[in-house]
C-alpha cells in the first residue's frame, strides 16, 4: 500500500499556474495531466509539468511569446517560461487517436474539447488523472489514485488494445514497476507477454530510454524481473536473458542472472554508467563457464567476453559512443585483483590501465559486485589499502600516462628523425613503461638522451 496525498494548489510553480490562467482566461479549458499529477498525488518532486488543453496548437502559440513547435501534428507546443521551478512546459491539445501501423505512433490524430476522451487514450490509470489547480478540481475517471494507493499498475481499458497501439507501453509498464514500486495487475501483465511483436518493432532509442529510466529506480531488478517473467527480456536484452538459470560456483549465492540484478541494485543510482556496467559485468559468464570435475565451475576471462557483449548490446540500443566506451572499460576491468605485495610500480600500472578518472567508479562496481554476490560483505577490505596507495601515487605526481612524460611525440620525431605515425606512439609507450618502473627517470634530459642512444624507430624498442 502507498500513501497518496491531497492535491495542493500551492505545490504548483507560479509560471505553470500563470500558464493555466492564460489559457483559461482566453476561453480554453486547461488542466495538468499525466505524470506530474501522478507525482503530486504521490508527494514526490515533479520534474516535468504537462498541460492538457482544449486550445488548438496555433492558439497556444498565439497566446505565449516563447514557444517551440515540438509536435504540432500531435498537438504539442512547448511553452518556455522564465520562472523558477517550471522551465519548459509541454502543452498538448486534447485528442483522440486511431491506427497504429508502426506500433508506436497513431496514424490519425483528431483534436477534441473532451477531457474524458483524452484521458481514455492514455496508457495506465495512474497516468490518466488530470487536475485543475486554479479551480482545485481533480479528474480521475479510471481510479488512478486508488491504484496508486494500492500499489498497482493497471492499463486504461483493454490492455491488449493499449499495447497493440504502442509497443513501448509494455516497456513503460516494466519501468513503472521499478520506479513506482508497484505490482502489475494480472490482466495487464498477461497482455505484456502477448505484445512481443509490437515491442520488437519499437525504435532502439526508445527502448534505451526506458532502460535508462528503469536504472534510476531504487531497485531496477523489479523492472527487469517483469521483463523476464513476461518474456520481453529476450526481445530487448537477449544478452541478459542468456544468463538466466546459469549456475555459478560455491563462492556465489545466486545464479548469474540474479547475481547481476542484485549487483545492479547495489550500484549507486546517481551513477548511471556504473549501473549499466553492473548490469553488463557478467554477460560473458555463460560463454566462459567451464565445469570442474568436482561439479564446481570456473569463468576464466569472462570480463573480456562481458565487455564485448556489453558493447554489442549498447551499440544495438544506440547508446552514445562515449558511454559505450566507458561502460565497456569498467566491465573489462571489474575483475582487478589487488594484493598487499603489489609494488608501487604495480599500483602505477593499475592507474595507467584504469585511468585515474575511473578508479572511484571501479571501486563502486566492485563493492556492488560483492553485495550482489550474496556471500560477502559490501566493502572489500583491500579497497581501503589500495585507495591509500593510489592517493600516495597521485600526490607524488609520478608518471602513469603519456601526458605525464617529460617528453612528447615531437621530441621523439626530432630525436629519431622520424615522421608522425603509430611508431612514435609505440616509442612513447616503451618510455612510459620504463618510467612507471623507475619514476626517477621521468627527467627530460635523461629521456632525450635515452631516445638518442637507446631507441631506433624500426624496432620501436631499446637498442642493445
Amino acid at each position: 500500500m502507498s500513501v497518496t496525498r491531497p492535491l495542493d494548489p500551492a505545490a504548483v510553480p507560479g509560471p505553470v499556474a500563470s500558464l493555466l490562467r492564460g489559457l483559461q482566461g482566453a476561453g480554453h479549458r486547461a488542466v495538468l495531466v499525466g505524470g506530474c499529477v501522478r507525482d503530486l498525488v504521490r508527494g514526490v518532486e515533479v520534474s516535468d509539468w504537462d498541460v492538457g488543453t482544449s486550445a488548438r496548437p496555433e492558439a497556444v502559440q498565439a497566446l505565449f511569446p516563447k514557444t517551440v513547435p515540438t509536435g504540432l501534428k500531435h498537438g504539442t507546443v512547448t511553452v518556455l517560461t522564465n520562472g523558477e521551478g517550471a522551465g519548459a512546459v509541454e502543452v498538448t491539445t486534447f485528442r483522440v487517436e486511431s491506427g497504429y501501423s508502426d506500433a508506436r505512433r497513431p496514424d490519425h490524430v483528431e483534436f477534441t474539447d473532451d477531457l474524458q476522451a483524452d484521458l481514455e487514450r492514455r496508457d495506465f490509470t495512474v497516468n490518466a488523472m488530470a487536475w485543475d489547480p486554479i479551480a482545485d478540481r481533480e479528474y480521475d475517471p479510471f481510479a488512478g489514485r486508488a491504484d496508486l494507493a494500492a500499489g498497482l499498475l493497471r492499463a486504461v481499458g483493454d490492455p491488449r488494445i493499449r499495447f497493440h497501439e504502442d509497443g513501448l507501453r509494455p516497456m513503460r509498464a516494466a519501468r513503472f514497476a521499478a520506479t513506482l514500486e508497484v505490482a502489475i495487475v494480472p490482466e495487464t501483465f498477461e497482455a505484456m507477454g502477448e505484445a512481443r511483436e509490437q515491442v520488437a518493432r519499437v525504435a532502439a532509442e526508445r527502448i534505451r530510454d526506458e532502460l535508462t529510466k528503469m536504472l534510476r529506480a531504487r531497485e531496477p531488478s523489479r523492472g527487469f524481473e517483469v521483463l523476464r517473467r513476461s518474456g520481453l527480456l529476450a526481445v530487448v536484452l537477449p544478452e541478459l536473458q542468456a544468463t538466466v538459470a546459469v549456475p555459478q560456483n560455491r563462492y556465489h549465492a545466486y545464479d548469474v542472472y540474479f547475481h547481476t540484478l542484485y549487483t545492479c541494485d547495489a550500484a549507486p543510482k546517481e551513477k548511471p554508467e556504473v549501473r549499466l556496467a553492473a548490469l553488463f559485468h557478467d554477460l560473458g559468464k555463460p560463454a566462459t563457464r567451464a565445469e570442474k570435475p568436482d561439479g564446481d565451475a570456473t569463468f576464466y576471462n569472462h570480463q573480456f567476453e562481458s565487455a564485448r557483449l556489453a558493447e554489442r548490446a549498447m551499440t544495438r540500443l544506440r547508446y552514445p559512443g562515449d558511454v559505450i566506451e566507458r561502460v565497456s572499460h569498467l566491465v573489462r576491468l571489474h575483475m582487478f585483483d589487488y594484493r598487499p605485495e603489489w609494488s608501487d610500480a604495480a599500483v602505477r600500472r593499475f592507474l595507467r590501465a584504469a585511468g585515474p578518472e575511473n578508479v572511484a567508479d571501479l571501486f563502486d562496481l566492485r563493492i556492488a559486485d560483492n553485495v550482489g554476490n550474496g556471500t560477502k560483505v559490501g566493502f572489500p577490505h583491500y579497497l581501503g589499502e589500495l585507495s591509500d596507495r593510489i592517493e600516495q601515487v597521485l600526490a607524488s605526481a609520478q608518471a602513469f600516462t603519456l601526458r605525464d612524460l617529460a617528453v612528447d611525440g615531437r621530441d621523439v620525431m626530432r630525436e629519431l628523425k622520424a615522421p608522425a605515425g603509430p611508431k612514435i606512439g609505440a616509442v612513447l609507450e616503451r618510455l612510459l613503461e620504463e618510467v612507471i618502473e623507475h619514476p626517477e627517470r621521468n627527467d627530460r634530459p635523461y629521456l632525450l638522451k635515452r631516445l638518442r642512444e637507446g631507441y631506433t624507430i624500426d624496432t620501436e624498442s631499446p637498442a642493445d
